[in-house]
């Protein structure tokens, strides 16, 4: 059976007492009735203390971003090594604004789930399109494309440990969502697709979460979709009440 997954993506927001905080503010809600696990991915100033404050807790910690190497002469970067010393069990990958600011492309994206996958660490791997795109009819084309260039060269028994994240580009940050139904038509895809080239059970078994503007408005009816097993969430993260509803959805 697979895992329903609310997971907070905080950005670049919250320096140090910010983030303590909101989290200070998460831990008094009572999660225990709702059936998701509960991730939250701060910046890297904020891991290790987060980390401390989350060990009375159900809470997963997530990272942003990884470099694709082990070690080495990479200023500025960060390894999985690293990531684990400070409590780190997810990363998120491929972001659509990693893709489209920082031009992240899907030969270093590939690197990157192949170094999250050696070190035992379990990547959320984004993949979505951009409005021309949708508007094209190409979205199905998209994520396809997406998928075999990030993910597929890891064996069925790697894909255990893989989410993935469908970001509709165009909702992110806009007040647009994609409809229940529309979540719903491509996260379905996305799940053939895996069929496809795996089994079926391996895509029964693959977490694959909604990414586009979830609020507690409209969270319950996309989480009920069949082949949305919850959501990767931006701004209503970072407000504990917005998140904490988001998460009792299930």
């Amino acid at each position: 059976m697979r895992t329903q997954i609310v997971a907070g993506n905080w950005k670049m927001n919250c320096n140090l007492d910010e983030a303590l905080h909101l989290l200070n503010e998460l831990k008094l809600k009572d999660f225990s009735a709702s059936k998701a696990e509960v991730i939250i991915a701060p910046p890297y100033t904020n891991l290790y203390p987060i980390h401390q404050n989350l060990k009375d807790t159900s809470i997963k910690l997530s990272s942003q971003n990884i470099n694709e190497n082990e070690e080495g002469a990479y200023t500025g970067e960060i390894s999985p090594s690293m990531l684990k010393s400070v409590g780190v069990s997810y990363v998120i990958i491929g972001h659509s604004e990693r893709r489209a600011i920082y031009k992240e492309t899907d030969e270093t994206l590939a690197k990157k789930v192949t170094t999250v996958v050696k070190h035992d660490l379990k990547p959320m791997f984004c993949i979505g399109e951009v409005l021309e795109q949708r508007k094209a009819g190409k979205h199905f084309d998209v994520v396809k494309e997406q998928l075999e260039k990030g993910l597929f060269h890891l064996s069925a028994s790697e894909m255990e440990n893989v989410v993935i994240a469908y970001e509709p580009v165009w909702a992110i940050g806009t007040g647009e969502t994609a409809s229940p139904e529309q979540a719903q038509d491509i996260h379905k895809y996305i799940r053939q697709v895996l069929a496809e080239k795996y089994s079926t059970q391996v895509a029964n078994e693959t977490s694959i979460l909604y990414g586009g503007s979830v609020k507690p408005t409209n969270a319950k009816e996309i989480f009920a979709k069949e082949d949305v097993d919850g959501g990767l969430i931006g701004g209503a993260s970072l407000d504990a009440d917005s998140f904490a509803d988001i998460v009792m959805s299930f």
